[in-house]
């Protein structure tokens, strides 16, 4: 009897074995196979916004986001913070993306992985439409008060150009126009397109883009694209392979059209007046 019971217990302590190496391995798999996280501001119209009618977050890279999501056949679940926030979660592996009109700089490819580029533009400046905020050329900007994120390439281009930097944390876009319209601050820098379709969503703002100041930066000249940890190459992989898919079928265009009423897909015309090498 003793012998069988001790070959009952081999067998049972074998089974118990078996099953916990199954569960540990259906447990790699899933998480392997788990939702995308991605970090996002949702409050850059219309890069990441919520919908005024159902509160739902979404936008141009809110839904390339989703649509990369899918063809990984993967659910993706977004967490809203501001650029420096979105950056760290990336960096210390808090989130897999962060996904939010970010330019593919030189400086920021040394820190991370970033996607082929979906997204291309060039920059604008807003002032009062009254008085230009006192702005006619790029020797004006001294002494005047940009509006912006602290950290962003644009707040650092002003102070390079000696404005005097006022830095907001990751608030709505009409808090910036606003601001400018009643002088707190004097002008905002910013992304063309998203510029644009931030004063046509605010009526009566009394702003206008300076048409004669668009530039571009050694920040920004190669378009905007997803920011991955510098160690996630296989993601990086899945998400450009997944880009190239949905370019190829068309629904690039199709949401870039939908949020931006232009095919920022592709590189544009206009006219430059300065290009700036960020220091």
């Amino acid at each position: 009897m003793k012998r069988k019971h001790t070959l009952s217990f081999i067998g049972l302590f074998g089974a118990l074995a078996i099953l916990l190496v199954l569960i540990t391995g259906c447990g790699k798999s899933n998480s392997s196979q788990g939702p995308i996280t991605v970090a996002t501001s949702g409050t850059l119209y219309p890069t990441s916004f919520h919908d005024e009618k159902t509160n739902k977050l979404t936008g141009f890279d809110v839904e390339i986001v989703r649509a990369v999501a899918k063809k990984l056949n993967r659910k993706v679940e977004f967490k809203e913070m501001n650029v420096a926030g979105q950056l760290t979660a990336v960096k210390t592996g808090k989130v897999d993306m962060a996904a939010n009109d970010f330019s593919v700089s030189p400086a920021r490819k040394k820190q991370f992985i970033l996607s082929t580029p979906y997204k291309h533009s060039w920059n604008s400046i807003v002032v009062r439409k009254k008085d230009n905020s006192g702005i006619h050329s790029w020797a004006d900007i001294k002494g005047k008060r940009a509006a912006g994120e602290a950290g962003t390439g644009y707040q650092k281009l002003a102070k390079q150009l000696g404005a005097k930097t006022v830095n907001y944390n990751n608030v709505a876009n009409s808090v910036y126009l606003k601001d400018v319209k009643n002088g707190r601050t004097d002008f905002i820098m910013n992304d063309y397109y998203l510029q644009k379709l931030a004063l046509s969503a605010v009526p009566n703002n009394g702003l206008k883009i300076m048409t004669n100041m668009f530039f571009t930066t050694s920040d920004d000249g190669a378009g905007t694209g997803i920011v991955m940890k510098k160690s996630d190459t296989k993601l990086a992989k899945q998400v450009n392979k997944a880009l190239k898919e949905l370019k190829k079928d068309g629904t690039l265009k199709k949401i870039a059209m939908k949020y931006y009423k232009a095919d920022v897909t592709k590189k544009p015309t206009a006219k430059i007046s300065k290009h700036f090498v960020i220091k």
